[in-house]
Formats: C-alpha cells, structure tokens, sequence
C-alpha cells in the first residue's frame, strides 16, 4: 500500500501543488494539510481520495507558490506619509529630535506592512486546483499498480519455492520409515526376551501413520494454489491473503514436528523461512 504521487497546476500567478504519500495500515487513515483558499473544499478533497484508496496511512498536502513580486507584502504608503506628518508635529510641538532614521522608524510603525486581502476561491480556480488533486492521486495509485504487480512476481517466487521444498522432501519420506523399523528392530534384538514378530508390525505402521504427512503435503498443495488464485481476484484481498499464509503456515509447523530426520528438518526450516518472507509482504497487500 505505499505510493507517492505529486503534481502542479497554474491558475494566474500561482502554482498550485497537490502532493500524496501512502503507507501500511489495515485502514484508511487520512490525514491533510490544505492551504486556507482551499480548506472549504476538504470534505470535497476527502472524497476524492476515499473514492480511489480503500486502506494505507495516507498524507495529503495542497498549497500555493506565487510570484516573488506576488507574495512580497506591500507597503502602506498613504499610512507611511501620515505617520511622518504626525512625528514631525509632533516633534515640533513639543521640542522632541526628529529620527535621524526616518524610514526604520516609519516601517516600525503599526500595520505598516500589514496586507489586508480577502481572497475567494472561484469556480474556476477550484477546477484546476481539483484537477491537481486528481492527478496525484492518480499517481499514487499507478505507483501502488506498479508495486503490486512487482509484488505479485515475488509472491509466486516464493510459492514456487514452497512447492519445490516440499517436493524435495519426498525422497526422505521412504528413508525414513526404513530407518525407523530398523532401528526398532535393532533395540528389540538386544532385548534378552522374545517378542511377537506381528505385534511388531501393526505397532509399526501405528507409529509410522502418526508421522506420515501425506494430509499436511496435500492440505499445504491446496493452499498455495488458493493463495495464487485469490491474487488474481483484484483489489481488497489482502486481509485473505494473509490468513490463507497462516494456514500455509500451520501445515509447514505440523510437517516439521513429524519430521524426525535432520534432512527433513533442514528442509522444513528453508519452507518457513520463504512463508516468513510472503507475511512480511502480505502487509503491502491492499
């Protein structure tokens, strides 16, 4: 769910700037920082990006650049010429020096350099700030596109991965059961008693089905083609994906208590480790 998207629209003397990052989060948290010409078009703005992103933490920024000569504060020069009349009454009036800096003195004195406007956001103008809006949040979503299609090649990296690992094990399947018997039968003919050949092999195949995991391999098959087939089910999938990696996850868990031959173990350890690396990435999944 990250993604950054900016553009810039010119209305008059002003360049108007809409900027808009997105990161992780299970919902839409939506925080803005709009200029005041604009802020009574919020809910309108809120709107717009509701409508396109459905979850991230989202940060959103519209302001304004003017013109050097534009955004300079002007100075007051019929207030200017009125303060210097009344100093110099003053000051002859009462026998007061006279500034030896008039011009600081006078730019010193209250609203001097204070602007005094009143601005009103016209039709016009919001047409084209709007269209700066829409532009970065269409970029933003075109960056998350971007992501989630870089994303979905590492998803099926890492399923392939899962698939192979689990295949590899196989060939130790067999290796086991026989070991397994032979040393059973090992510690049995060190014992100084006679035991009952049949009884040993219905305990055997009790033993060896508490740790075949041809269920686990089957049930862990079945997920990682749900997992496939729910990435291409669009947008909204990521709360899915994320429980269909946990029941991955139990299947892997169950295959390695069972596995008591190192090989097994080694092999199960590289399967969580790919599983581990999806999790991580299911979170970017909106």
């Amino acid at each position: 769910m990250t993604g950054y998207g900016k553009a810039m629209a010119t209305y008059g003397d002003k360049k108007i700037f809409a900027e808009i990052r997105s990161l992780n989060s299970k919902a839409l948290d939506l925080s803005t920082r709009i200029a005041p010409l604009y802020r009574e078009k919020e809910m309108e703005i809120r709107a717009i990006i509701s409508k396109a992103l459905e979850r991230g933490k989202v940060d959103f920024n519209l302001w304004v650049e003017k013109e050097a000569s534009e955004a300079a504060t002007p100075i007051n020069g019929a207030l200017v010429a009125n303060y210097y009349a009344q100093i110099k009454d003053v000051a002859t009036q009462y026998g007061i020096p006279q500034p030896a800096d008039w011009f600081a003195t006078l730019l010193r004195m209250p609203d001097v350099m204070t602007r005094v406007e009143v601005q009103e956001l016209s039709d016009e103008e919001w047409a084209v700030a709007r269209g700066a809006v829409e532009e970065a949040v269409l970029q933003l979503v075109d960056f998350r596109k971007q992501e989630g299609e870089a994303l979905a090649r590492k998803f099926s990296e890492k399923l392939d991965n899962i698939a192979a690992l689990m295949k590899a094990i196989e060939p130790y399947e067999a290796e086991r059961v026989q070991k397994i018997r032979d040393r059973i039968v090992e510690s049995l003919q060190k014992l100084p008693v006679e035991y009952d050949k049949n009884r040993l092999e219905q305990e055997l195949i009790y033993y060896i089905e508490k740790l075949d995991i041809n269920e686990e391999k089957q049930r862990l098959t079945n997920h990682l083609a749900y997992f496939r087939q729910t990435m291409n089910e669009g947008q909204g999938q990521g709360k899915k994906l994320g429980f269909i990696a946990q029941e991955m996850g139990r299947e892997i868990n169950t295959t390695g208590s069972k596995s008591n031959q190192a090989e097994m173990q080694n092999i199960v350890v590289k399967m969580k480790d790919e599983l581990e690396q999806i999790k991580e990435q299911v979170l970017n999944v909106m």
